[in-house]
């Protein structure tokens, strides 16, 4: 009865309603009597044989279990076919059951069912074969059951409907695990305890989840420092130490979830490395630099060394340091004025702080700091250093289109930044200028103040009726207290602000409303702003009437400013702007077309930051090996330019990413080799007859000079990437920026001499000329053929009657503002005059009157000759001196003798009464000095010379009271023997 309960409850509601019928049927039967049991019996089987009314009935569908190692199917629920004629012989029993193609069209072939009781209808599905779960693990197909008919022969059968049959094969546990790989090796550095050194895997072939998942590991090699868990990651359980053991090795094997072991074993190698300090690799402390090599690379072997952390994103920042040459890094070293005029600057600026002179006297309260540049720079301490420029100078700048230019730096010669000072006590703004300068019939005025870290320009078209203006701008570099190039273009409305060569628009633009008009009266003053005390009296047709002013400077501006100039009528363009600032030297990068993917490079407008960003170790080494440095100036500052190399890294594990300390070194610019300027071509003596030096165009002084640089320099088109870098650095690269001529000796007597120059061109050639009597200067950077013309036309005129016998001038040139000098070159100038029979004692005397006094009549020699039968003949000026100093001395003796004899002769006669001694008298009527001028120079000297030995002989001889007098006497001693020819 208990198997009668399992099964029907087993079984689903349909199956279970007609066992329930079945057993109450036989219930009911029991209860009959024996008699009418069998009646009924007897009836229902003769009924039964005469037809097979109903088909077998079987259920619509089976799940099924089968295992690999056996065949017969377990199925569910079991099978069972019913037949309503039973209890009818063959009618009621089943024989037998069809199987068929399942949905999928197959099985059939593969399994078979049959009949175990054909009353009870009782069936059994088995495998024709062994089934295998990894080839198929779910099989369905159809059967179907069929009945006995009418007769032994079937007659008459009927069929059952098709039942679904899903079978799935049970695995079985055939399979062991097998490793991936026979050998799995890792490398780790020392020292360290890692989550995880290297990950083993090992494969079930068993279908079933139960025997082909891994279970866990094992490490059969005992007394290893490692462990390992159920998912095949090894760790090291202490700190490795590669001088106790270098390679590790054991063996791991694995095993599944039925407790099968692998097949074979796995081996394990793991290789500890030396310790690994992440950082840079191949850190170069000092890099020289040689001018004139173009770009160099800093980091050639450099290289980060991550040890072996996951990194997503490397930031390097590269700093070159060049603060401290000249005005923030290395330009040409050129006049403000020349500079201006090679990158192609209109012409017409006006200096508002020119050097100290008679002239330019307003900068001479200022006081200056030296400049490693050459350029003069004038500190402001913010009350007393205010430079008023002239009226004269600041008329020539009026209108409302023009260009201010200037270098500044905040904060006076220190360093320290301005920005912390902006924010705390420093709120006082600071006038840089102040400018109120007439327009027609109006006064327009501005004013260029910083305040804090801001830069604000404000206008007033016009002082009597517009308001004014204000524009603003936010700016780091004005209070960062670094050298920082301003350029302020005002074609108003409109104003454009370049720092640095960077364009800035204002940030704030608004109209400051009614405020006090300023005094509509010219006035230009530089580090203040000048405000009255008292307003004008009144004010007719824009003209003040007299009044006398008083007022106070204030906003006073403190820090350092050079070359402050203003350019009135157009403004610059923005490549005049970008050349005029442009540092020639910087960091670069080498090649940009072998930038690895997804690297970045940065690089500032002045060439002093770059930053390199990217996420693969590798190409960043790469990159960072191609990061240059380059100075397109032949003649480079030297000096240490200060290295920093600053990193950053991210990592997936911010926790274990690495941090890099910051990276110090210095670049040294090498000495250049110094240019060798030789002037040659002109012989050291000079000698024309004084005619023509007293001509309308006077002589040549230099008519053949030659300037050659021995210093030779290949054109370097690496070095010339920056705009205007071909045309400042080689290209000019042998231009000079200066010739000075000067007199030696007494400056130039400009009633007497001059030295004439075409003033036309020069000024067609942008150079600048100082004039003066104690030199010529010639200023501005051209070529040495330009400088070699300008030179040779410089003539030396003399006035009539001025003609001297010498004058000497040196000449001397410069290159890069008077970096580099040229070797003096010196001139003698020697004035031929011809010499004329001296007739009568008072020429030679008046001769002799001018080597007396020297100092009055500085080498004059005017309408004065000697007896020669040569009139024509040249003679050097310097024995043409003792020639005619000896001559003259030898006239005076002869005079004196002439005079002692008369006077001896007249004592006699008074003595002797007219004896015949009186018919000795030396008669001197015919006396001559004859000059033979074929003599050459050479001998000439050598004749002067002996005769200045017989002066100096006879002069001893020579102590008369009579004579000449004692100061003439000392002077011809000196001319003779002790001095040397007489530089003027």
């Amino acid at each position: 009865m208990f198997f009668i309960f399992i099964t029907i409850f087993s079984c689903d509601q349909t199956t279970s309603m007609r066992i329930f019928l079945f057993l109450r049927m036989g219930f009911m039967m029991a209860r009959m009597s024996f008699l009418s049991f069998l009646l009924f019996c007897l009836t229902s089987v003769a009924h039964g044989n005469k037809a097979n009314k109903h088909k077998p009935w079987i259920e619509t569908e089976y799940q099924g279990i089968v295992m690999e190692n056996d065949n017969t199917v377990l199925l569910n629920p079991p099978l069972f076919a019913l037949d309503k004629d039973a209890p009818l012989h063959y009618a009621g029993e089943i024989c037998g059951f069809r199987v068929h193609n399942g949905p999928g069209g197959s099985g059939s072939a593969q399994f078979e069912a049959v009949v175990l009781d054909r009353s009870t209808g009782e069936g059994l599905v088995r495998s024709k074969e062994p089934l295998d779960c990894e080839s198929q693990k779910e099989h369905s197909f159809t059967i179907q059951a069929y009945d006995c008919g009418e007769g032994p022969d079937g007659t008459n059968s009927k069929k059952s409907h098709k039942a679904t049959v899903h079978v799935r094969v049970n695995d079985v546990n055939e399979f062991s695990p097998v490793f991936v790989e026979r050998r799995y090796e890792a490398s780790v550095p020392e020292g360290r305890l890692f989550d995880r050194i290297v990950r083993v895997e090992a494969v079930d072939a068993d279908c079933s989840p139960q025997y082909s998942q891994i279970c866990f590991y094992d490490i059969i090699t005992p007394n290893v420092p490692f462990t390992i868990d159920n998912d095949g990651n090894i760790k090291n359980t202490e700190p490795l130490d590669s001088k106790r053991q270098r390679v590790h090795s054991f063996w791991v094997t694995a095993f599944d979830c039925g407790k099968n072991r692998a097949q074979a074993d796995a081996q394990v190698i793991v290789t500890v490395k030396p310790s690994c300090k992440p950082g840079w690799i191949g850190w170069t402390k000092r890099t020289e630099y040689t001018p004139g090599s173009g770009s160099i690379p800093l980091f050639p072997n450099l290289h980060l060394e991550a040890c072996e952390e996951t990194v997503w994103n490397i930031q390097a920042t590269v700093e070159l340091q060049t603060g401290h040459i000249g005005k923030g890094c290395d330009r040409d070293s050129y006049s403000d004025r020349s500079v201006r005029r090679l990158c192609g600057a209109v012409r017409g600026e006006v200096d508002l702080l020119p050097p100290p002179s008679p002239a330019t006297n307003w900068t001479t309260v200022l006081p200056t700091l030296p400049s490693s540049d050459s350029s003069l720079v004038f500190s402001f301490n913010g009350s007393t250093h205010v430079a008023v420029v002239p009226d004269s100078v600041a008329s020539a700048v009026s209108g409302d289109h023009f260009t201010l230019q200037l270098w500044m730096r905040r904060g006076g010669a220190s360093t320290q930044p301005l920005a912390n000072q902006a924010r705390g006590t420093r709120k006082e703004e600071e006038t840089i200028i102040c400018s109120t300068v007439k327009n027609d019939d109006s006064y327009s005025h501005y004013s260029l103040s910083v305040h804090g870290c801001r830069l604000s320009l404000f206008y007033w078209p016009d002082v009597s009726a517009a308001r004014p203006v204000k524009f603003l701008w936010k700016l780091e570099q004005v209070c960062d207290s670094e050298w920082h190039h301003l350029s302020l273009s005002v074609q108003f409305p409109s104003v454009t602000l370049y720092v640095d060569g960077v364009t800035f628009d204002p940030a704030l633009i608004h109209d400051n409303g009614a405020i006090p008009n300023p005094a509509p009266h010219q006035r230009l003053v530089i580090g203040a702003c000048w405000e009255p005390e008292e307003k004008p009296r009144d004010i007719v047709n824009n003209t003040m009437l007299e009044s006398k002013e008083t007022g106070k400077f204030v906003s006073g501006y403190k820090g350092l400013l050079s070359g402050v100039t203003v350019r009135p009528g157009n403004v610059e363009p923005h490549s005049v702007v970008e050349c005029l600032y442009a540092c020639r030297e910087g960091l670069d990068f080498g090649d940009l077309e072998t930038l690895g993917s997804g690297m970045k490079v940065h690089v500032n407008p002045s060439q002093s930051v770059l930053v390199l960003e990217g996420d693969d170790i590798e190409s960043f080494n790469r990159a960072v090996q191609q990061v240059t440095y380059r100075n397109s100036l032949r003649f480079a500052t030297p000096g240490v330019r200060p290295l920093k190399l600053t990193t950053s890294l991210r990592c997936f594990s911010e926790e274990s990413c690495l941090s890099l300390r910051q990276l110090e070194g210095y670049l040294v610019v090498l000495q250049p080799d110094a240019p060798q300027i030789s002037l040659s071509g002109v012989g050291p003596h000079l000698a024309r007859p004084a005619a023509e030096f007293e001509g309308p165009q006077g002589v040549p002084l230099f008519p053949e000079l030659r300037i050659v640089c021995s210093l030779s320099h290949a054109v370097n088109t690496a070095a010339q990437g920056m705009e205007g870098g071909a045309l400042m650095s080689d290209a000019v690269a042998h231009t000079l920026d200066g010739c000075e001529v000067q007199p030696l000796g007494e400056e130039l007597n400009p009633e007497r001499e001059e030295l004439l120059i075409d003033m036309e061109a020069l000024k067609e050639r942008g150079l600048d000329i100082i004039n003066t009597t104690a030199y010529i200067a010639i200023t501005g950077a051209e070529s040495i053929s330009v400088y070699e013309d300008v030179l040779r036309s410089i003539r030396y005129r003399l006035a009539k009657g001025s003609a001297r016998f010498e004058r000497r001038f040196r000449l001397s040139c410069s290159e890069m503002n008077g970096r580099y000098t040229s070797n003096e070159l010196t001139v003698e100038v020697n004035f031929l005059h011809s010499l004329d029979s001296l007739y009568h004692p008072s020429h030679l005397l008046a001769s002799q009157q001018q080597f007396l006094h020297p100092s009055h009549h500085t080498g004059e020699l005017s309408g004065h000759t000697l007896p020669n039968p040569h009139r024509n003949s040249v003679v050097p000026g310097a024995a043409t001196v003792i020639i005619m100093v000896c001559v003259g001395f030898l006239v005076v003796m002869v005079i004196l003798g002439v005079f002692r004899i008369r006077s001896i002769h007249r004592r006699g006669e008074g003595a002797r009464g007219g004896s015949k001694e009186g018919s000795n008298q030396w008669d001197d009527s015919a006396l001559t000095i004859i000059v033979n001028p074929m003599e050459t120079y050479e001998n000439r000297m050598g004749i002067a010379t002996d005769m200045e030995g017989e002066c100096d002989d006879e002069e001893e001889v020579v102590d008369s009271p009579d004579d000449t007098s004692d100061d003439q006497r000392i002077i011809i001693k000196k001319e003779g023997r002790d001095s040397a020819p007489r530089r003027y």
